[in-house]
């Protein structure tokens, strides 16, 4: 049933509207564009129309509704405003879902597998990181820890930092051009607060990260969906819409991409960093999987350091718990992102630092992030062994894979189906930038701790997927 059905057939949501209306005064009675906008959103919020649902044309549903087209484009934007649909030049709108805790479902009950959350495999290194925090909260001896410290970290921290992002490709020249963030999420929004502003475009791959679709939606700024292949971002499709719409700035996952796993070869990485030289626009680099790259890859920032900004942390490799983020800025911005950052965060924990920093400088924090890859290596061939009948895009080492579905098979009816199997898949309609997503699921292949365990869920999803392709 159309949108358009379920808004005229909706009696009971209908009633429901008009309660609400009548509570808001009698002032707010005649404004049609608030009845439809509450009805459209009751249906959204049944779950009759799942996230990325296109929405009727607005001169579409006003013949239906015997309105205008104004009046349902009104309805649209509070409708956009509340966060309920995003809307796109050229292409329409659709049902939105930025949710963060959607596509990440934490649970805590060990008869769940789930396959949502993309982190490493803590079980393997549990023990060492307690061993190791527990070595350096014994020996907190350094004054400067318990105080403010200048810039946004110690200068022994920043040069950690800059060791750990070199090993992964990126040319360091100092500490000094480091700073310290909770975190890669927190540079990421730093970023986007410093360097735009509310109605600007951001270029995103056309499937990415819900954290970035997240800080765009309640930061207001405009997403441009950028086209991709197998190797991430196409350097041409920027370029084109870097003279259309002029972006402030695009931000890019070039290595293990998520949630493609698309990885950028060395040829991609300088002709992505031909365009961003060529255009009006800052280079926003997030390379945290980078140390699951078979080859080490230069980081694309090597290529236009005065207009790039490059973000990796510790989250992925070593703990989600480690707040440490390490962000490379140009060094004409430093001063600017520094005191943004002190502004609104101050600085970050020294403490977490420290212990990141022993980790880097005695090595066994490479020596983690070598076992976590190792660890998803195999995990990949165990899901070449039980899924290999379906496409699946993905690296030899990437924490997840891209699976995409039979075409009987609807991605949200899919997730919904393994729910109940105590499966959490995360659909692909939380990564689109477009609103248009794939039919496909995300599968992250080292959340769950146990390996038979881990069989288990595949065994289930192959077993699941069987049944759709025999009902074709």
């Amino acid at each position: 049933m159309s949108i358009v059905k379920l808004l005229l057939s909706s009696s009971r949501g209908l009633s429901l509207v008009m309660k609400i209306i009548a509570r808001l005064g009698p002032s707010m009675k005649k404004h049609k564009y608030q009845l439809i906008a509450a009805q459209l959103g009751s249906l959204i919020d049944s779950g009759k129309y799942p996230p990325g649902s296109k929405l009727p044309a607005h001169r579409e549903l006003a013949k239906e509704l015997q309105s205008t087209a104004v009046t349902v484009s009104k309805a649209y934007q509070l409708l956009a405003e509340l966060g309920k649909i995003e809307s796109f030049v050229g292409r329409g709108s659709y049902v939105g879902n930025t949710s963060l805790n959607s596509v990440i479902q934490a649970q805590e009950d060990d008869t769940v597998l789930n396959f949502s959350i993309l982190q490493p495999c803590l079980q393997q290194n549990i023990q060492a990181l307690q061993q190791q925090f527990t070595q350096q909260f014994s020996a907190l001896d350094n004054p400067q820890l318990f105080g403010y410290s200048e810039n946004t970290g110690l200068l022994e921290h920043r040069r950690a930092g800059a060791k750990w992002c070199a090993q992964y490709g990126l040319e360091v020249a100092n500490a000094d051009q480091l700073i310290l963030t909770n975190g890669a999420q927190n540079a990421l929004a730093s970023i986007i607060a410093l360097y735009s502003k509310e109605g600007d475009y951001i270029a995103l791959e056309a499937q990415t990260y819900p954290g970035i679709l997240a800080i765009c939606k309640y930061m207001g700024r405009k997403v441009l969906p950028i086209a991709m292949d197998e190797q991430g971002m196409l350097p041409q499709a920027l370029m084109q819409q870097c003279k259309i719409c002029k972006p402030r700035m695009v931000i890019v996952v070039p290595s293990q991409q998520n949630p493609t796993a698309a990885t950028m070869g060395h040829a991609r990485r300088e002709a992505l960093a031909k365009v961003i030289a060529e255009q009006d626009v800052w280079l926003v680099e997030d390379e945290i999987y980078a140390f699951l790259n078979t080859v080490k890859m230069p980081a694309i920032s090597n290529f236009v350091a005065e207009k790039s900004f490059y973000i990796s942390s510790l989250s992925k490799a070593i703990s989600p718990g480690m707040r440490c983020g390490y962000l490379r800025v140009p060094e004409s911005q430093y001063s600017t992102l520094v005191d943004y950052i002190r502004a609104t965060l101050w600085l970050p924990s020294p403490f977490m630092f420290e212990v990141a920093s022993a980790m880097i400088d005695s090595g066994n924090a490479f020596r983690w992030a070598e076992q976590q890859k190792m660890i998803a290596a195999q995990r990949q061939r165990l899901v070449t062994q039980y899924l290999s009948d379906y496409r699946l895009q993905r690296q030899r080492s990437s924490y997840s894979c891209w699976l995409h579905l039979p075409v009987n098979c609807q991605a949200e009816g899919f997730c919904a189906t393994a729910k109940k199997q105590r499966l959490l898949l995360s659909s692909a309609s939380y990564f689109s930038s477009s609103g248009q997503a794939a039919n496909a699921v995300r599968l992250s292949v080292m959340a769950i701790a146990e390996e038979d365990d881990f069989v288990c869920g595949l065994q289930q999803l192959s077993k699941l997927l069987s049944s759709y392709a025999a009902q074709d």
